[in-house]
């Protein structure tokens, strides 16, 4: 089975395979996280950074505050809790980033085989938004040869990074550093440039730009249709992190409500706790780091820090329905945030023109039977929570005041209407992807819409099709983990005092030490190395079955899979009786007729020891190894529409 060199294979020959490796299969932009953890189990620092920034342009900003779907997926949280990636990305990142000072391995490491094989041939290309999609398809098409212009509104790039995530959970200086090795690919930054406002679509093609990219991002709050919402005291959420993070935020009151159960929510909230003026906090800070503190005086001491506010947070979910994180939820009331669950905003109440409070309504369910967002609400259950300012964090919504009829770019619902496989809008040179094409979603989200995005418009301008292929081979497995690996718990990193974060803009969470990455590296199961059964020389001793100490195999007869299509349709086949004539044997002659091992791969922890204990070595390990690979396909049917020359604007 183990081969010297890479194949490609037809898609539903590697699948199980890779989707067995949870954490790659689960990230959008399939980044090998088993690599890299198992990179920095093995002190491979560099190398662990070189895999994590392999598919990543953006991997020592998603080493911070991505929603890590890898570490939701990690097989080591069926048996306990998952490995903690993400913290392990920006354990390398810190050392071996552009954040290090050092761009040289963000540049190195970009690997080329998920790019088109085709150069481009130098034609202009022009990106509006320089947030994670636009520095994305600005990052591939430079890196093929085209000269991308990225036009951004405001004074300078980052889209959400700078202007939605807060400070004390993202360094601006470690986005610059990030964002400025891939403009020092050649791609040209022009700021303060709004699309509608300083240029149009069409000035872009006048100016004979070839395609155009679209990634504008969702720039707008949600507004809730309330009575009372119109007074001059109840804000934007994302107005509000935008003012925060710029430094100049906007007057709070001393009692601040803020409505919603996400994380932008609680980025809003835990924004509201800390100080506008941080010049006085440090005397608090120091008083706060005497004695004793319970969880009460902590909650009072971050009360006193922020100036005296309080900060509310009113949802509609249960606290186990709340789609925050949990450490947020965690940070927030150690930080002194009031959480008011299951309560819905019914009424902004104002007294003689002034914000007094946010009257709500007891909410019975957020979802109907069939999942669906449909809340509903018991009248007779409201509440007065005292505020004078009101925060709206319930979602974002478009700006799309820029397009004319003439752009040709059709939208749907507050979207720009695109093909979901290549992100082409109706106007065929008018590319656009992330959170303006598909809703809301993680920044890793939009870098994987992104790079498929800049693949078609690549194909678009090269009249060529890409498609991905995935290579792969078995080789045998050599691995060895440390002692007590099943059992070591997982640790979250350390975060700074509550004092410091309630007192300042400081970054909250601090980075692994050396020791701790390493010891949390190895908790990884190394979901990408197999157990591997060769039946023909299996004697059935059930030896392997008796030493898992997971109890994840079993020799079952063939009865136990009866009811089995798949199954039956195998047994058939290799024991040439027919499907019908074993649906009708009694279980006791199927299971006289042999027997099958089952595995449950959901709890296995690679410990080997199936495979030292076969007697006749029909059990072995063994890596699985591949990776994805864009290619030209010649004369296949292309997926990008292409307008002829003599229509074009």
């Amino acid at each position: 089975m183990s081969q010297s060199c890479y194949e490609l294979q037809a898609p539903d020959a590697t699948t199980y395979w890779t989707q067995m490796i949870k954490c790659q299969d689960a990230c959008p932009v399939h980044t090998d996280a088993c690599g890299y953890v198992t990179a920095i189990a093995e002190g491979r620092d560099a190398d662990a950074y070189r895999i994590a920034r392999a598919s990543n342009p953006f991997a020592s900003i998603c080493g911070r505050i991505c929603g890590a779907p890898c570490e939701a997926n990690c097989r080591r949280g069926a048996v306990d809790h998952p490995v903690a990636i993400r913290a392990l990305k920006r354990f390398v990142c810190d050392s071996h980033g552009p954040e290090s000072g050092e761009r040289r391995l963000h540049q190195e490491a970009c690997d080329e085989r998920l790019l088109p094989p085709d150069r481009g041939g130098y034609e202009r290309v022009a990106v509006v938004g320089a947030g994670v999609a636009g520095l994305t398809v600005a990052h591939d098409l430079a890196r093929l040869g085209y000269k991308v212009t990225v036009f951004e509104a405001h004074s300078e790039p980052g889209g959400m990074l700078t202007v939605g995530v807060p400070i004390f959970r993202l360094p601006r200086d470690l986005v610059r550093r990030e964002i400025d090795a891939i403009l020092s690919l050649g791609i040209e930054l022009r700021c303060n440039m709004r699309l509608g406002h300083d240029f149009l679509l069409s000035d872009l093609r006048q100016d004979g730009y070839a395609a155009i990219f679209l990634g504008i991002g969702l720039p707008k709050g949600r507004r809730l249709q309330i009575r009372g919402a119109e007074h001059p005291n109840v804000y934007d959420g994302l107005d509000f992190l935008r003012s925060f993070n710029e430094g100049a935020p906007l007057p709070l009151g001393k009692r601040v409500v803020v409505i919603g159960g996400g994380n932008v929510a609680y980025d809003v909230a835990r924004s509201a706790i800390r100080p506008i003026d941080e010049s006085s906090s440090g005397e608090a800070v120091a008083e706060l780091g005497r004695g004793e503190r319970t969880a009460y005086d902590v909650a009072r001491s971050a009360l006193r820090l922020s100036g005296g506010r309080e900060v509310h947070l009113v949802c509609l979910e249960k606290r186990h329905e709340m789609p925050a994180d949990e450490r947020e939820i965690v940070e927030g009331a150690e930080e002194g945030l009031t959480l008011h669950n299951g309560q819905g905003p019914k009424e902004v109440v104002i007294r003689d023109g002034t914000l007094v409070g946010l009257r709500t309504v007891h909410c019975t369910s957020v979802f109907d039977q069939s999942g669906r967002f449909n809340p509903t609400f018991d009248e007779s259950q409201t509440d007065l929570i005292g505020a004078d300012t009101i925060l709206f964090a319930v979602g974002q919504t478009s700006d799309l005041s820029f397009l004319a009829p003439s752009d040709g770019v059709a939208t749907d619902r507050g979207l720009i209407k695109v093909n979901p496989e290549t992100y082409q809008t109706s106007s065929p040179d008018v590319f656009a992807c992330g959170d303006i094409a598909h809703g809301p979603k993680l920044f890793i989200h939009a870098i994987a819409s992104a790079q498929i995005a800049a693949r078609s418009m690549h194909d678009y301008l090269r009249r060529t099709r890409t498609d991905v292929v995935t290579r792969q081979r078995w080789i045998p497995a050599s691995y060895s983990m440390i002692a007590g690996w099943e059992v070591l718990e997982r640790t979250e990193p350390s975060v700074i005092g509550v004092a410091q974060r309630v007192g300042s803009s400081a970054n909250v969470e601090s980075r692994y030490t050396e020791a701790d990455a390493r010891r949390q590296a190895s908790r990884c199961l190394r979901c990408n190395i197999n157990t591997v059964f060769n039946t023909s020389i299996c004697v059935g001793c059930n030896g392997c079955v008796d030493v898992c100490p997971r109890n994840v195999l079993r020799l079952v007869g063939l009865s136990r899979l009866a009811s089995d299509n798949h199954w039956q349709t195998l047994a058939s086949e290799a024991l040439g009786i027919t499907e019908i004539r074993l649906r009708s044997m009694p279980p006791h002659e199927l299971d006289a007729l042999g027997a099958v091992m089952l595995k449950d791969e959901s709890s296995c922890i690679r410990c080997a020891m199936c495979a030292s204990r076969c007697p006749t070595h029909a059990v072995t390990m063994e890596r699985f190894d591949f990776y994805r690979e864009c290619v030209s396909v010649p004369g296949a049917n292309p997926r990008i529409v292409h307008q002829p020359p003599e229509v074009r604007p």
